[in-house]
């Protein structure tokens, strides 16, 4: 069952649902919206498209293009030059969230954190057998 929340692109209220995360008005707007991006970039002619260039020519949001993309209702292999940014450094990137370099420099930070971790926990065992007497 779902739950009910406001549209957070219009803000009624409606029940979300596995399928819709908006509004049965804003669901139809975005279908509208896909519909037009879609055969922007169907043509031969506008394959090569990038994500700026499919904004400024079809009106639609960088946002729900990128859903799009995300969600798999746009294929990216049809479509070499489209892409969305990184959640961290927004470089374009064609699958995941981090592009290679932030997931790369995240799994570092990751490693050093444990290893920091491992330091402080031998210190504390080391410590925990000496016992000081006054």
């Amino acid at each position: 069952m779902g739950e009910l929340m406001n549209c957070p692109h219009c803000g009624s209220i409606f029940v979300k649902t596995n399928l819709r995360d908006v509004c049965e008005k804003c669901y139809k707007k975005e279908e509208k919206d896909f519909e037009t991006v879609y055969q922007f970039i169907r043509k031969r002619e506008n394959r090569t498209a990038t994500l700026v260039e499919v904004v400024k020519a079809t009106e639609v949001d960088e946002e729900l293009i990128t859903k799009f993309i995300r969600t798999g209702r746009l294929r990216l292999a049809q479509f070499p030059n489209l892409g969305y940014p990184c959640k961290k450094c927004h470089t374009l990137i064609r699958e995941g969230n981090l592009c290679q370099s932030c997931t790369t420099h995240l799994r570092k930070e990751m490693v050093h954190y444990e290893e920091e971790e491992e330091r402080k926990r031998a210190i504390k065992e080391r410590d925990k057998g000496r016992t000081y007497f006054s």
